[in-house]
């Protein structure tokens, strides 16, 4: 049974097993900031990060649902939630190259956070060439890594636009960032990454929820998310040897919990990681339940690359 978290806020915040009537222990959780660590490139990274979606209220569940993610996420709001999952073993944020994101990682930064940063490069209705600015003020402010977002990606590809890619690929290492990759919802895109860039990590989604063939930019409406495009994705993670990035591993938060957890514990590598957009409007827990849940599915995972 698949329960949406919009419908079964329940089930989210006590982590209800789909099918089983008592909640999952969540009670395991160390706090001893000891989780996993991966290395990405020249970065290191814990195996658990935060991703930035419900701070810009993506929140692929509706206009109520965004609009309840804008009004919780103050810019208090989201400096505390970077301070708790710093706290919690978190020390990477996986985050847009926007306005609203670049001042609230300076006041978090002047704060005195030390959160590393994963910046997501977009391009913007009209300016499909923007990206090239995105990379260079992300650079600039202090990013850790970078990558292209996902509808990007899926863009380029389906439109043959591959010197894109290269371009990418180049300008990034230019400016001396510690890891540079690629975000992608469609396993053929990731194949073609695999077989023809040299790039420190891969960021699968599980799910393809929108054709991003004619536009790379988010549609809220008529989003799907079909197992069978899950699947076809983690055949796709199995044959990538650089490290994957592992997101969207609910569906947008339309999926079980446990459900996907067990498929990440199943399909993660020694140095994969995994980014979890958490809206503590839901549960003001929920970043060490799902450290809790890491650790328990994933943290002890050595799977040397095949």
């Amino acid at each position: 049974m698949f329960l949406s978290t919009r419908l079964s806020r329940d089930f989210v915040n006590c982590y209800y097993v789909a099918g089983f009537e008592e909640p999952h222990d969540c009670t395991s959780f160390r706090g001893d900031n000891h989780m996993r660590k991966a290395q990405i490139g020249n970065a290191t990274v814990s195996g658990l990060t935060i991703g930035g979606n419900p701070f810009s209220g993506f929140s692929h569940q509706g206009k109520e649902r965004t609009d309840e993610m804008l009004a919780f996420y103050t810019d208090d709001q989201i400096k505390a939630t970077l301070r708790a999952s710093e706290e919690a073993g978190i020390d990477t944020f996986f985050g847009r190259t926007d306005d609203h994101i670049f001042r609230i990682l300076r006041k978090y930064w002047d704060g005195g956070g030390s959160i590393q940063w994963f910046a997501q490069i977009c391009t913007e209705r009209g300016k499909p060439d923007v990206w090239r600015d995105w990379v260079k003020g992300a650079a600039e402010l202090g990013a850790t890594g970078a990558y292209l977002h996902g509808g990007v990606v899926d863009n380029w590809h389906a439109s043959g636009e591959h010197d894109n890619f290269h371009e990418a690929v180049a300008l990034m290492r230019s400016l001396e960032l510690k890891a540079i990759g690629f975000a992608g919802h469609k396993p053929d895109a990731h194949g073609w990454i695999r077989d023809n860039l040299e790039v420190d990590f891969q960021m699968c989604s599980y799910y393809n929820p929108s054709d991003r063939s004619k536009s790379a930019h988010h549609v809220s409406e008529g989003e799907k998310w079909h197992e069978e495009d899950r699947q076809l994705m983690l055949d796709m993670i199995s044959s990538i040897t650089t490290p994957v990035v592992h997101y969207k591993i609910f569906a947008g938060g339309n999926r079980p919990i446990i459900d996907g957890f067990e498929k990440l514990g199943n399909a993660i590598k020694e140095n994969d990681i995994c980014c979890v957009g958490m809206f503590l409007g839901d549960d003001p827990e929920m970043i060490t339940k799902n450290v809790s849940l890491f650790e328990q599915y994933c943290d002890t995972v050595e799977k040397p690359l095949a």
